[in-house]
């Protein structure tokens, strides 16, 4: 669907087609029809529903499904609500993985962290597994970027060790996904995708009253700046790896986008609280392919051993380092200067030792306008002019 904008009747303010009401004036606003759609309705009517006064997530399911507890945040605080009228997703992705399969992906997950307490994967005791319909908004664009970026592969002849590139690129993307959830983090809305949009249903086809559905929280019109952030950075690393030869640097994109569009959408989770060592954390698994993020604790003891065993390196290197430059210096005393200055500093010790007074003096090697054959050749006090 095309992402149209409507103005509203009375102050003729920018509105997208699932807003209810003018955000400048409160204007209800104008109903569209949609071809083949008789009635035009983004909306439907939700039921049973609740607000968690823990997180403020707004969420609707039936009561006789489970006990009311949020399950993003696991307080048992919840306010009912009154039936609303919310944004209707255009497609639900039902859920692929059953309960015991979610738990068996998180217990993996854990179990791959080298941080991680080693008993983390055997230890962590699941409180609670919840069936979540999470929104997203699903955007589809087309774009042409202009760049230019830096190779080090130099043709023949360069006297640099970076060439400079640019060109253009045409792309078309769809199914960038950005999670419009009011109590999940952007972080763990985008570490579960992707998801397979191609398996979508109509959402008459799909159970959706005896299952946790969190309404939509971010609006569209806050959804389409990630939107286009999301694909510079996809057309970023498309002309890298498609144009520059070698490693790239300096890669800079100029992207004009068209034809962008979005729906939203309803995508399973499951949303997990697990308790390790007296602290509960949260864990999330996509639905439909098992993919999995979450909070973990870390292990000290790996921590400050490897921190022990960095701090050991260190001061080896250190007195390796001390070694080779205490022998440099000793080395270095031993140059060609060091015969004259010793020479110099016995000059007269030996003068006074020696009979034959400057004449014997210029004969122990010392000469030139050095201060120690300077200073021997004066006569010494007594010694006739």
């Amino acid at each position: 669907m095309s992402d149209l904008e409507i103005k509203c009747e009375v102050c003729q303010s920018l509105l997208d087609e699932e807003d209810m009401f003018c955000a400048n004036c409160g204007t209800e606003a104008p109903k569209q029809a949609e071809p083949g759609d008789a009635g035009g309705d983004s909306a439907r009517v939700a039921k049973h529903n609740f607000e968690c006064s823990g997180c403020g997530a707004s969420m609707s399911y039936d009561a006789r499904a489970e006990a009311l507890q949020c399950p993003f945040c696991g307080s048992v605080d919840m306010v009912e609500q009154g039936d609303a009228k919310i944004l209707a997703p255009k497609r639900v992705v039902p859920f692929k993985l059953g309960r015991d399969e979610a738990e068996t992906a998180m217990r993996q997950w854990l179990g791959r962290g080298f941080w991680r307490p080693g008993d983390l994967a055997k230890q962590a005791a699941v409180e609670k597994t919840s069936a979540v319909y999470v929104p997203y908004w699903v955007f589809q664009a087309t774009t042409h970027t202009h760049w230019t970026a830096d190779t080090n592969r130099t043709p023949p002849g360069a006297r640099g060790d970076w060439f400079p590139l640019s060109g253009e690129h045409h792309g078309s993307y769809s199914g960038l996904l950005i999670g419009a959830s009011g109590a999940l983090t952007a972080r763990e809305t985008s570490e579960i995708c992707p998801f397979d949009m191609a398996a979508g249903a109509a959402p008459e086809e799909v159970d959706l009253q005896s299952v946790t559905v969190e309404q939509f929280s971010m609006p569209r019109k806050y959804a389409r700046p990630l939107a286009r952030q999301g694909l510079e950075e996809a057309e970023t690393t498309a002309c890298a790896e498609a144009y520059v030869p070698g490693k790239a640097r300096n890669v800079h994109v100029n992207v004009r986008i068209g034809k962008m569009s979005s729906e939203p959408v309803l995508l399973p989770v499951w949303i997990m609280a697990y308790r390790f060592r007296d602290t509960v954390y949260r864990f999330l698994v996509n639905g439909q392919t098992g993919q999995a993020t979450g909070g973990a604790p870390l292990s000290w003891t790996k921590i400050l051993v490897a921190a022990v065993i960095a701090i050991v390196v260190l001061l080896a290197l250190l007195l390796v380092c001390s070694g080779v430059l205490g022998g440099a210096m000793g080395r270095g005393t031993e140059g060609p200067n060091t015969p004259a200055v010793q020479i110099a500093a016995a000059g007269p010790r030996r003068t006074q030792s020696c009979a034959a007074g400057p004449r014997r003096t210029q004969s122990a090697g010392v000469s030139g306008a050095q201060p120690g054959a300077a200073w021997l050749a004066q006569p010494r006090s007594g010694d006739s002019q």
